[in-house]
């Protein structure tokens, strides 16, 4: 059986996504439709821009024109994904492009957009990256296992914190598999509550497990 895969917009609050294209109308479009997805948006219209900024923060999601002028698109492409944390990259090609859209495909882009852009296409596409952050599996012995995923903002222990709560683990039960003690835990579990924006542990689960 496969594991059902849930995807909550509610994380898009500390998502990033950058848009790296030279046309200033294109940055400023993708910015407005991804800011009333709720995530956080930042554009480069140059890799002189592009390049440092990603040094500044990683984003979670880079959107970027295959055609760059005198910067190609495609070595973009294939520097963010040489990267460490495998950011999802979707890139925008014009229709009589099919040469750099297959290239972007072998250079390991998540999706490959046409113009003009379809922005429910890019926005589902989007979605479906981003649904692999919570994996929930087959329920075995009254047990759901769950893999924790992506949100960022969390510290890798907090995310571990995240996961045992998830699974129903009481705070002497996780502290014991994580070797730490109870209080412990509950200083995670509050910190993990903060950054989510839980006002409790049901609402808590409820962020998580929910779309």
């Amino acid at each position: 059986m496969t594991s059902e895969i849930y995807y909550h917009p509610y994380h898009n609050r500390d998502r990033l996504v950058h848009i790296l294209d030279h046309d200033l109308s294109t940055c400023e479009g993708l910015s407005v439709l991804f800011r009333l997805e709720g995530f956080q948006t930042v554009f480069s219209q140059t890799t002189e821009q592009f390049y440092p900024a990603i040094e500044r923060r990683r984003p979670d999601i880079v959107i970027l024109n295959g055609r760059l002028g005198p910067a190609d698109g495609l070595e973009v492409l294939r520097t963010v994904r040489a990267q460490r944390g495998g950011t999802p990259v979707f890139v925008l090609v014009d229709r009589d492009s099919l040469d750099i859209a297959i290239q972007a495909m072998k250079y390991g882009a998540a999706d490959v957009i046409t113009r003009p852009i379809d922005t429910e296409r890019l926005l589902r596409a989007v979605r479906d990256c981003l649904r692999r952050d919570v994996h929930i599996g087959p329920l075995v012995s009254g047990v759901r296992p769950v893999e924790v995923r992506g949100f960022n903002q969390l510290t890798p222990r907090e995310r571990e914190v995240l996961q045992l709560i998830t699974n129903g683990e009481s705070n002497k039960e996780a502290g014991r598999k994580l070797g730490i003690s109870p209080r412990t835990i509950e200083v995670h579990r509050a910190r993990v509550m903060e950054k989510l924006g839980a006002r409790n542990t049901a609402d808590l689960l409820r962020i998580v497990l929910t779309s």
